[in-house]
């Protein structure tokens, strides 16, 4: 994430090739529902019974949370939890046939053998306690202070989806031989699914630079990612399978000039390097993703919202018609504390998101 927070408004960034406003205005509220200060929360997920999973980046505690009574219960600490900057305790899931595969899954960065790497845990729940830890990936390239991703997700075909960043080297991104700059698929158990691009290979696809987005379209299927550019060029991504979005060592030692134009400056490695759906220069950090599908907010139904971590802002995205492409881009929420990270649709469609510190919901105003 860039920590520096920009001097402008939603309005004073440049939104390319995609209208700034569309259709009817939409304005939503904030509702706070876990307070959780001072232990970085960066990742959130929910049981199918509501109750919310969430982890403290730097302790590994990991809690099992009711919004209806106000029940936190500690349900398990991941040790070794490595933290600092873009480190910690990044990601969790639910396994999609819970609770008969009682399964919760959590990207973290961990001290082993003094050398700090991300891994995906899978923990068992044996009665509202954690038990049975065991690795079921982790990467190949020692974790580095900033871009280890950490988003990850079970898709409708019920195989786990997680992101990983460039470890600040770009090469990383375009070379099919290691973990980072890549989204990345496997199943349940960290096996490779045979209908993978890359045989033997857990990517999925690949030239992605800082990303922590991710989330399916419910009408579609349509995977869809945001990802951070450099100083320019933060995009919002399409995701296909086995395609390379371009990132790597001759976009990065541009640092954004010209020749050629944006997108492509930061988009030009590799073969056939698949371009944004959506690009803002200057740059606002796109971060959580997520789709509104009975989410209950006014005019909202089958668009997403997108958190912008530089600025403390939640836009509105509306589609195309054929959900290929994106018509808009809406500022709808202004956040009142430092900034926006994740989001996560509730088993009846709510959406929430949090900060470091707080997870709320969101309602209309």
């Amino acid at each position: 994430m860039k920590r520096v927070v920009l001097l402008l408004t939603i309005l004073g960034s440049v939104l390319v090739g995609v209208p700034q406003a569309h259709g009817k205005p939409v304005a939503i509220v904030a509702v706070p529902v876990v307070d959780n200060p001072d232990a970085g929360v960066v990742a959130f997920t929910f049981l199918p019974d509501g109750r919310i999973v969430f982890g403290e980046r730097f302790t590994g505690n990991v809690y099992f949370f009711n919004p209806v009574n106000g029940e936190k219960v500690l349900f398990f600490t991941v040790p070794n939890i490595v933290g600092g900057t873009e480190r910690g305790l990044l990601g969790l899931a639910v396994h999609p046939r819970y609770p008969l595969s009682p399964y919760i899954y959590v990207y973290a960065t961990r001290n082993q053998g003094g050398s700090a790497k991300n891994q995906i845990l899978r923990i068992t729940n044996s009665g509202g306690q954690g038990t049975q830890p065991k690795v079921i990936w982790q990467s190949d390239v020692p974790s580095n202070i900033a871009h280890n991703g950490g988003r990850m997700l079970f898709g409708p075909d019920r195989k786990l989806y997680f992101v990983i960043g460039d470890a600040v080297n770009s090469a990383n991104s375009q070379d099919l031989t290691n973990d980072p700059g890549k989204v990345h698929r496997m199943t349940d158990r960290g096996g490779v699914p045979a209908d993978n691009p890359f045989p033997g290979s857990t990517i999925w696809s690949y030239g992605h630079r800082n990303h922590y987005g991710l989330d399916f379209d419910p009408l579609t299927g349509n995977l869809w990612q945001a990802e951070n550019g450099p100083h320019c060029n933060d995009e919002i991504n399409l995701i296909q399978k086995g395609a390379n979005y371009g990132w790597g060592p001759l976009s990065d030692v541009g640092d954004c000039a010209e020749p050629p134009p944006p997108p492509e400056n930061t988009n030009q490695d590799g073969p056939n390097p698949v371009l944004p759906a959506a690009w803002f220069t200057p740059t606002v950090a796109p971060v959580g993703i997520v789709f509104c599908d009975g989410c209950g907010l006014a005019d909202s139904e089958g668009t997403a919202f997108v958190g912008f971590f530089n600025i403390a802002v939640i836009e509105r995205v509306v589609f195309t018609p054929d959900r290929l492409g994106i018509a808009s881009v809406t500022p709808v929420y202004s956040h009142t504390e430092f900034s926006v990270i994740s989001f996560e649709a509730a088993p009846d469609g709510t959406i929430y998101f949090n900060d470091f510190n707080t997870i709320y919901k969101l309602a209309d105003a």
